[in-house]
């Protein structure tokens, strides 16, 4: 597969008559850009050392087709936003594991399917909400509830048992965690909403999105130390503000048309201002969550890290150029990851407890 998609891919340098005779689906599949910028819907196959792995995108479209609209309005050929959920539940995983050691694999493994669950479950509850307005934006209006593959009926049962898994792994956890992930609900149900009404659904959005900073941390440590937690979310929230805002870039032209409202319509041309302010308020966040959590060295080597990639999309980010706004907000998956292995690695410097001054302890307090 991987020599035909190289093969193909050379041929797609021919005249157009050539390339126009291979069926589109061969082409999308092959191609190693978006077909518009509007509409970054198929990408490559990911390639390592010779070997071929098939992208979301693809995996989704060699599905048995009665599945695919499903998966599509899951939106399991775009796991973006699955990383985007997924990475504030490792960070607040990660800070509350005992010092010297590696964070729960089995609290990741659970938080990483209750990610997958929950946003799909997300993506569905927004397109019941939005089908109307998605008929209208040229990036959206093949969504599955939008082109009338799937009707609402279909939808909602399948939001049923997106939300009845989600509840089967909330249940793994202790009490404590099942309040505070519960409570997430009406957040989750209210963004589509927002935008119908104010100018800064990313806050409700980042709101939602970041539930996992808390989450997490409770769910590990069985307590909730606000001091800690707090600025991790809120650090969190400033960095949805950030990526989405960008994100949001891409729709605005359709945005005004329909009534829907953004912080990128809300910014306009001072959009790169307000990011450079969402930025540094996201680094400090995670910095003052850090230093009350106690973390070495390698936690702000990789805040650092963090705070160059901020730099780099504010600074080089075309507001105006669809395909750039898209290839920034992606690039936020690599941020996650830089901030999870960093607070992973300043907390294996931390010196381990030792157990028998535990135990000890332990007797004394009883």
């Amino acid at each position: 597969m991987a020599v035909l998609c190289r093969g193909f891919s050379a041929l797609r340098l021919s005249p157009t008559p050539l390339r126009s005779t291979f069926p589109l689906r061969l082409r999308i599949l092959c191609s190693s850009a978006p077909s518009s910028s509007k509409s970054p819907e198929r990408l490559p196959m990911v390639s390592n050392a010779g070997i071929s792995m098939p992208s979301a995108a693809q995996v989704v479209m060699s599905s048995p087709p009665p599945l695919q609209p499903y998966l599509r309005l899951m939106r399991v050929d775009k796991p973006i936003g699955t990383w985007l959920l997924y990475w504030p539940c490792t960070w607040s995983i990660a800070l509350a594991a005992p010092a010297g050691t590696l964070p729960s694999l089995y609290m990741l493994s659970l938080f990483g399917a209750g990610a997958f669950f929950m946003r799909s479950a997300g993506c569905v509850i927004n397109d019941l909400w939005d089908k109307d307005f998605d008929k209208k934006v040229e990036r959206t209006r093949s969504r599955p509830l939008a082109s009338g593959e799937l009707n609402s009926r279909q939808a909602v049962a399948l939001l049923g048992g997106l939300l009845s898994v989600s509840l089967g792994i909330l249940l793994q956890l202790n009490w404590l965690s099942v309040a505070i992930g519960a409570s997430s609900m009406l957040l989750v149900v209210g963004y589509p909403l927002a935008k119908r009404y104010t100018y800064w659904p990313q806050v409700v959005l980042g709101l939602t999105f970041n539930w996992g900073a808390i989450l997490g941390y409770s769910a590990v440590a069985n307590n909730l130390p606000l001091s800690t937690v707090l600025p991790l979310y809120a650090g969190a929230l400033s960095w949805t503000l950030v990526y989405d805002t960008i994100y949001a870039h891409q729709d605005k032209s359709d945005d005004i048309m329909i009534g829907v409202k953004s912080t990128a319509l809300r910014f306009g041309e001072n959009t790169p201002y307000w990011l450079s302010g969402f930025s540094s308020a996201a680094v400090a966040g995670f910095g003052l969550s850090g230093c009350l959590a106690g973390q070495t060295w390698p936690f702000y080597l990789a805040l650092s890290g963090t705070a160059a990639h901020l730099m780099w999309q504010v600074g080089t980010l075309k507001i105006n150029n669809g395909e750039d706004c898209w290839s920034k907000f992606r690039t936020n998956q690599w941020l996650g990851l830089i901030m999870f292995l960093g607070i992973v690695a300043g907390n294996l410097c931390k010196p381990q407890e030792d157990s028998s001054e535990s135990h000890t302890s332990a007797l004394l307090d009883d």
